[in-house]
């Protein structure tokens, strides 16, 4: 009979739980495991609260459980519940900063992201490295950003000690803003070292990067402009428009991705001066300015073709 009775309070802790989906449990800091059994029994987790708290004192030995956000699966064992809470393994949100978005966007999305706390500041242009983030309900924002600062600096260092010798860039700041324009360039993995090629081939030769997303970040700070850029425009004069100054601009135009920084660090080796687009998605490259002349007309050709010229 005791064997039985063993055997039914084994399966009582380790069987399938009551739960039929999912379900989400918020352990407060500093809750004790009885608040805690509480929550998941009004959740649907567990069958009793009391129960869990006698069986868990029996059976979940004694480590303490943490505070946080749990998802909890369905049909899972109050055995496997305890684990989980002991672990701390809470439920992980995430963030995503896409290669290429501007600051300004980047304060845009931590404001959006749900269950963050706090307030921040717009971050510097090209001080966020791009990448997905996890954070815990409650994490405040500054925290998130303080995270994705601390990895482009760690990642800048990184590649800059990697950096092939004879590059157009003598720092890793310069590093930074060339590779922020090699990330609006071009959304082509395969093209990003030949663009970087053509415009460390322009700093080297003292010719103006005649960039056009130099041109847009005065004027939008990093959104789409929305329509096609006017003389006006190519021709102010500023701390960032390329074209009418030589030289990399006064500072990021985005915050680039791993693959443009190294892009900037290890260019391809080409001796390309120009580059314009192909009509498919990508550019075509040219030596001498002959060669993007004649490239220039062939989109011109294919733009009027469809009606945008």
């Amino acid at each position: 009979m005791l064997l039985a009775l063993a055997m039914g309070v084994l399966q009582l802790w380790g069987g399938p739980g009551p739960a039929r989906s999912n379900v989400t449990v918020l352990v407060p800091e500093g809750a004790s495991l009885r608040r805690a059994a509480q929550e998941l029994e009004k959740a649907g987790a567990i069958g009793s609260a009391r129960q869990f708290v006698l069986l868990a004192r029996f059976l979940g030995g004694g480590d303490s459980i943490k505070a946080g956000e749990y998802r909890i699966p369905a049909r899972l064992s109050q055995s496997d519940i305890l684990k989980m809470m002991q672990g701390g393994r809470t439920l992980q949100r995430f963030v995503t900063i896409p290669e290429g978005t501007p600051s300004i966007l980047v304060h845009e999305t931590l404001m959006r992201a749900p269950q963050l706390t706090g307030e921040i500041q717009v971050p510097a242009e090209g001080s966020v490295l791009p990448d997905s983030y996890a954070y815990n309900r409650g994490d405040t924002r500054q925290a998130v950003l303080d995270r994705m600062q601390k990895a482009m600096v760690g990642y800048l260092a990184k590649a800059w000690q990697a950096r092939k010798p004879g590059i157009a860039v003598a720092t890793p700041r310069e590093a930074l803003i060339l590779a922020s324009i090699v990330e609006k360039e071009t959304s082509k993995p395969e093209e990003r070292r030949t663009v970087a090629a053509v415009y460390s081939n322009r700093l080297k030769r003292g010719m103006p990067l005649q960039a056009d997303p130099t041109i847009i970040y005065p004027i939008t700070r990093g959104r789409a402009l929305g329509r096609r850029i006017l003389q006006s425009e190519v021709r102010a004069k500023n701390d960032y428009n390329t074209y009418t100054m030589v030289g990399l601009p006064a500072g990021p135009i985005a915050n680039p991705g791993r693959a443009s920084i190294d892009a900037v660090l290890d260019p391809a080796p080409s001796s390309a001066l120009y580059f314009v687009a192909d009509g498919k998605g990508g550019h075509v490259f040219a030596d001498t300015l002959e060669q993007h002349n004649a490239n220039v007309q062939k989109w011109y050709a294919i733009r009027r073709a469809r009606g945008e010229m």
